[in-house]
């Protein structure tokens, strides 16, 4: 086949199981780059030969990326270099974003060919909300950094979409139930193979059974956004007040929480002249 790629980088998604999700377009770039940027030589090298191919590869991961990157935006200026990740989307928790950044800082041709994405694959199993969705990656895998990575998620009014390997699954369910309460969430896996699943149900629920069977691949964990907040009793207004009246006025302590709980201001100030008096 004559290669009628113009030179600079092409984005590549791959497939994160099934390799009928290969698009014809996606196979005919792999097909004509002069060279493909892989996770892992392995991996792709089983792509290539499913669509019946064979070119070369260049290593580009976390721990060689630094390195290899330069030579490969140089290579840009001439030839067609292809990007893939082992599967799904590149960029999507991996470092080609500096891979792109420093290609169109260059002046390179920077092309997208998109296709598999298992953090959008595992949100449309998963019967959350998607109108509003934040990506988290891969947490933390020490407790404390995770806990303060999910804290600082917690406010966001948004169906919150993470990945997460098999072993680390149940501890990292009950860590999120912990920091965002027992939300409704989803573990989906093995999606677009034989025995795709996505398991729906509290995130305590979820951790408990997953606690003694951990499964095995790479997870996609689906955790749906927060409820509204129960409106304010007076209970809630006068422990506020009390609160509030160790630091302010009378006023500006009716005034605080009012804004704070929604709460009658007039009726928060006649009550904080009562317990003044």
């Amino acid at each position: 086949m004559e290669n009628t790629l113009a030179p600079g980088l092409y984005i590549v998604a791959t497939p994160i199981g099934n390799l009928g999700d290969l698009s014809p377009r996606a196979s005919m770039i792999l097909s004509q780059a002069d060279v493909v940027a892989v996770e892992d030589s392995r991996v792709t090298a089983g792509l290539l030969r499913h669509i019946g191919v064979k070119r070369p590869m260049q290593p580009y991961h976390d721990h060689n990326a630094d390195a290899v990157r330069p030579g490969l935006i140089a290579r840009m200026g001439s030839e067609a270099v292809a990007l893939v990740s082992d599967a799904g989307t590149p960029l999507i928790s991996d470092p080609g974003y500096k891979l792109v950044r420093d290609a169109r800082a260059a002046g390179h041709t920077v092309v997208t060919i998109p296709g598999p994405c298992a953090a959008i694959a595992a949100l449309t199993l998963a019967g959350l909300p998607t109108d509003r969705f934040f990506f988290l990656g891969f947490l933390p895998s020490k407790a404390h950094a995770r806990a303060e990575a999910i804290a600082e998620v917690a406010a966001i009014k948004a169906t919150l979409v993470l990945y997460e390997s098999g072993p680390r699954l149940s501890a990292c369910l009950s860590a999120l139930a912990e920091g965002l309460g027992d939300r409704e969430a989803g573990v989906a896996r093995e999606i677009t193979k034989k025995f795709e699943e996505c398991v729906t149900g509290t995130l305590s629920t979820l951790a408990a059974r997953y606690a003694e069977a951990p499964p095995k691949g790479e997870i996609v964990i689906i955790v749906g956004p927060p409820g509204e907040a129960s409106p304010a009793t007076l209970e809630d207004g006068e422990a506020a007040l009390v609160e509030a009246l160790t630091r302010l006025p009378a006023s500006k302590a009716a005034g605080e929480v009012a804004k704070k709980l929604g709460l009658d201001r007039k009726a928060l100030y006649a009550r904080a002249m009562e317990l003044k008096g």
